[in-house]
């Protein structure tokens, strides 16, 4: 005690130095944040460099192209029309003099395959000396090349602009789609632009606003209830400042090391608000009644035992918040890990400066603590009235509370199996342009993703015979018949149109050596937008077009493409690569599943032996224990009732709501624990407890519901049902902590 006692001087007698050195130390994070603080959302930060399937995917990108494609919808009075066209060709020009961008292609820049003289002779799809029904014949021996060229009723052209592969164009996406709307608005008024590039920049802008919305909510939301739940307005400032300062720094120290935002990082600054206020309110709460009941102690001596009291229950709910966050450090998405550790700094920082900025901020206060009373009040809710409630009916319906909340809590672990793991990437987008456009888009085009097919010889052998071609037309047809999957083109498309201008070619006497070279010709730079077959012609590619959907169907998009090769071609002779940001996108599922099994059970056996460290007996920890485990049982009933799967917003949510439920557990069994020094059973010393720390424990919940409330007002869906489910379950958790708890340890804690 004396040695505290002579830090608190320290501090007391140093604290205007210390002022000094956080406030600039603010003004260092706060010129940090305004200037170097970013948002990512690329694909980076989902999957590891050195993963398997990121590797392949950028491979991919670099062999058969990028699949980072904008769509641009073009209204127009005829698509076909001269003017058109030669607006689009203009177009061409100024896109393709981007130094990011590797191709263009619309109806100005399509070409058809023309057989003659033994060659394959490309000619361009639109020529201002045919007539519109001439166009339009020849448009129909090619559906699935001219479906991406214009749409049905030739009021709108679809421009297409490849970029080169992701890592190059990283780090330039912000300026990538402004460089791209600015050429496309100097020759149209009206467009619709959709596709990878731009859901990822729409993703981010919507992060950064919502980053900025959702702080300032949550200052002004536990303004006003601080206003309601402190002892006095006097203290407000210092519970402000202990929010403000470690979020602060820590954004600071961010931006510092080159991190940037993203769609989870985003709820640091509302989550780590919420956490500093609650340990505010705790000492504030501690210092306020012990004030109240010791009158004759020193200012340090009172500021001594007010530490002394909530700095045990402080730090057990500080580590076990921070090993429900520092568990996500075991998921194998970067974004998690990411969020996981600089979450973990934050609590640090708030747990060390909550300490010291009461310290510092009750030094300069003089005030009679039985005269403080809340700046608003309402005037017709009593806390005690309410704890003596409480006390009543957990002493006197004990067995029917246990039996009752026992019976949700198995309920709830049999929903556990029903969750479903599933991301819906239309989810992770707010309501806006954006998201208005690529509705627009999918709705004419079938689709805004792009997949590629490469169906190869095992043995190296060229895939230009006329028994595989005929093996890929049933290939082609039976993915056509697939409802996900738009308009696939292959050497099939050409084949098909080639046969029925120059049926000479396909006669059955022609040799395999004359079909091969015909057939070689059509892969060439006239139509490289479309990657048919590799330089050896071993590999034949598919190209596939897909719309936004969820990681469930893309898998089972993926089986049956698998699938239909099985039954199509010969397994021994050929094998078929699926590549795409579809492919790394439908792994999500695994990835969360896993970051729930290792987080989760990571969280669990690690506060499970803090809880056991703190209370020193295996039954009493047993019994604390339960309590904390039916929260996270009712949010399986409620996700499995209303249908809300685990996505890359709620795979964090369990170690996290590990963490928070057992915060008010703590606090409430240290209160008891304490008791045993007294004499009385344990409902007697339960019903001390529940005096003592109910009206903290109220607060907190309510502070953290408040700031879970403020992350539920996102646009973006699965935030929203991020914010809604974690502040349903923190309500659950003091409700078990207030009925379930007690009634445990009254009936069994013997």
């Amino acid at each position: 005690m004396e040695r505290l006692k002579t830090l608190i001087q320290f501090i007391i007698k140093f604290r205007i130095g210390i002022i000094a050195i956080l406030a600039i130390l603010m003004g260092v994070s706060g010129y940090q944040t305004a200037t170097k603080l970013s948002v990512d959302n690329s694909l980076g930060i989902w999957f590891l460099e050195d993963d398997p399937s990121y590797k392949a995917y950028i491979d991919f990108q670099e062999n058969f192209g990028s699949d980072e494609i904008f769509i641009v919808m073009l209204p127009v009075n005829n698509a076909i029309g001269e003017v058109e066209v030669n607006t689009l060709k203009v177009l061409h020009q100024d896109i393709e003099s981007l130094p990011y961008v590797k191709t263009t292609f619309s109806i100005a820049k399509a070409k058809y395959p023309n057989y003659a003289n033994d060659k394959i002779v490309f000619r361009e799809f639109y020529s201002s000396e045919r007539s519109d029904k001439g166009l339009k014949n020849l448009f129909s021996k090619l559906p699935n090349i001219t479906s991406q060229l214009v749409t049905k009723d030739y009021k709108n052209q679809f421009f297409y602009i490849q970029m080169n592969p992701t890592p190059n164009i990283e780090e330039k996406r912000q300026d990538i789609e402004g460089d791209i709307r600015s050429i496309i608005e100097m020759n149209y008024g009206t467009y619709y632009i959709t596709g990878p590039p731009v859901l990822n920049e729409a993703y981010s802008k919507g992060i950064y606003k919502e980053s900025l919305v959702f702080g300032v909510l949550t200052v002004l939301v536990i303004t006003l209830m601080l206003l309601f739940l402190l002892p006095s307005k006097r203290y407000l400032i210092v519970s402000l400042l202990s929010v403000a300062v470690p979020v602060s720094l820590l954004f600071g120290l961010i931006s510092s090391l080159g991190y940037a935002l993203n769609m989870i990082s985003m709820l640091i600054p509302t989550i780590l608000m919420v956490y500093s206020v609650s340990d505010a309110v705790h000492v504030i709460n501690i210092y306020h009644k012990e004030g109240l009941k010791n009158k004759d102690l020193s200012k340090v001596e009172l500021l001594a035992m007010t530490i002394t009291k909530s700095f045990t229950p402080c730090f057990y709910t500080t580590l076990t918040t921070f090993v429900g966050y520092f568990a996500l450090y075991l998921s194998p998405l970067p974004a998690f890990k990411n969020m996981g550790v600089f979450t973990c700094i934050g609590l640090l920082l708030s747990f060390i400066l909550v300490y010291v900025i009461t310290i510092i901020g009750f030094s300069f206060m003089n005030f009679k603590f039985d005269k403080a009373q809340p700046l608003l009040q309402l005037k017709w809710i009593s806390q005690t009235g309410a704890i003596c409630w409480l006390n009543k009916c957990t002493s006197r319906y004990t067995n029917s509370i246990i039996i009752g909340f026992t019976l949700v809590l198995l309920f709830g672990i049999y929903s556990v199996f029903k969750v479903k793991i599933d991301t819906n990437s239309r989810d992770l987008l707010a309501e806006g342009s954006a998201k208005q456009d690529l509705r627009t888009v999918e709705v004419e085009l079938g689709g805004s993703n792009r997949l590629q097919l490469n169906i190869s010889s095992k043995d190296g052998s060229t895939v230009l015979n006329r028994g595989v071609i005929k093996q890929f037309e049933e290939f082609q047809r039976k993915l056509q018949a697939n409802k996900f999957i738009s308009n696939p083109v292959s050497v099939v498309n050409f084949k098909a149109f080639l046969e029925k201008r120059t049926p000479v070619l396909f006669q059955s006497n022609l040799n395999e050596k004359k079909l091969k070279s015909t057939f070689a010709q059509v892969e060439n730079e006239d139509n490289n937008f479309f990657k048919l077959f590799s330089k050896d012609l071993n590999t034949a590619g598919f190209t596939l077009t897909l719309r936004e959907m969820k990681t469930s169907e893309l898998e089972q998009v993926l089986e049956d493409i698998e699938q239909v090769f099985k039954t199509t071609l010969d397994t021994k002779k050929y094998q078929l690569k699926i590549n795409g940001f579809a492919v790394v996108f439908a792994q999500l599922n695994n990835f969360i599943l896993e970051t729930q099994f290792k987080s989760f059970f990571a969280a669990f056996f690690v506060a499970f032996m803090c809880l056991l460290i703190f209370i020193k007996r295996l039954r009493t920890t047993l019994l604390v224990l339960i309590p904390n485990i039916l929260p996270l049982a009712l949010l399986a009933i409620l996700m499995s009732l209303l249908d809300i799967p685990l996505d890359v917003s709620t795979a964090m949510i369990t170690p996290i709501m590990l963490g928070i439920a057992m915060d008010d557990t703590i606090h409430l069994v240290y209160k008891y624990r304490r008791s045993k020094t007294l004499s009385g059973s344990p409902e007697e010393r339960m019903d001390k407890a529940m005096h003592y720390t109910g009206s903290a424990l109220f607060s907190t919940t309510i502070a953290l519901v408040g700031g879970f409330l403020i992350i539920a007002s996102s646009a973006t869906p699965s935030v929203t049902d991020f914010g809604i489910l974690c502040a349903v379950t923190v309500a659950i958790a003091l409700i078990t902590d207030v009925f379930y708890l007690p009634a445990l340890l009254k009936k069994f804690d013997k």
